[in-house]
């Protein structure tokens, strides 16, 4: 592993800690792909740092236990606004 990959794979990790953010927000921040912070938080960080790694898994899963919420919300913002765009027509 390159120190570009080792020192990207910490700064995610620890961005991940401070901010509780998504992969997908994390991936726009890094300018990187989804896959590649998944890989890079799910892989890599174990490699690197066994406890750090532990509480990002802790965060990754409360994630997916709560995506559902996410996608439900994000559904109800999507029709909410399409129908306030259809009366102003």
């Amino acid at each position: 592993m390159t120190d570009l990959i080792f020192k990207r794979v910490i700064e995610e990790a620890n961005y991940m800690l401070d901010t509780k953010n998504t992969i997908r927000e994390i991936a726009k921040v890094f300018n990187v792909s989804k896959s590649t912070v998944h890989k890079d938080l799910h892989e890599r960080l174990a490699d690197i740092d066994l406890s750090l790694y532990e509480s990002i898994d802790s965060i990754l899963k409360y994630h997916i236990n709560i995506r559902h919420i996410r996608g439900g919300e994000s559904t109800k913002k999507k029709y909410k606004k399409i129908t306030l765009t259809n009366k102003n027509r």
